[in-house]
């Protein structure tokens, strides 16, 4: 099954990369391991928040793709509803302008990566879970789209997903940081 997976995972690199009619995303094998995908996400700069960032994340795919789906990791410290957070006491926290010294370990909490399988919540169906007929592109899309509208009803990062609410301009004001961040003006 690896050999079949790690064949459409390079086709899929492939095709990606040959693409003109996808902006804002490129993609490129980690150490020539084509289950470690190493991803830029160039976001449109008519993204309220996050517009005219450059975000690096890491796909990792299962051997068992696309029966599986891959995990999704951001790389840049990115605020945001659906990007899980972790305390790290050796990190600046005015970066993200917040005394709690909260930065994002980057995991991507989002439908499409969810396994395939019944949700034991309830809440999401099986149509908006991953299947085999996702790619990495719907996944990188699905993502770019989530950046811009945020799913708070079933937040990984709860504060985040307070603050979309309930400040707007606060949550602006932090996402913004992560833009200046991901510039390197930080």
């Amino acid at each position: 099954m690896a050999s079949a997976a790690a064949g459409l995972l390079g086709r899929q690199l492939k095709q990606m990369q040959t693409d003109k009619d996808i902006p804002g995303i490129s993609c490129g094998l980690v150490d020539d391991n084509v289950f470690e995908w190493e991803v830029m996400l160039m976001i449109s700069d008519e993204d309220r928040h996050y517009g005219g960032g450059f975000f690096r994340a890491r796909l990792t795919f299962p051997e068992d793709y696309p029966l599986m789906p891959p995990k999704m990791k951001f790389e840049s410290p990115i605020f945001h509803p659906n990007s899980i957070q972790f305390s790290s006491p050796d990190t600046d926290s005015a970066n993200l302008g917040s005394s709690s010294k909260v930065y994002p370990n980057g995991e991507v909490c989002i439908s499409i990566l969810h396994p395939p399988e019944e949700d034991k919540y309830g809440y999401e169906s099986a149509s908006e879970r991953w299947s085999p007929v996702q790619s990495p592109e719907t996944i990188l899309l699905s993502v770019i789209s989530m950046l811009g509208s945020p799913n708070d009803e079933s937040p990984a990062n709860l504060e985040a997903a307070k603050m979309w609410r309930e400040d707007p301009k606060e949550f602006r004001k932090r996402c913004r940081a992560n833009v200046r961040a991901s510039l390197g003006d930080e």
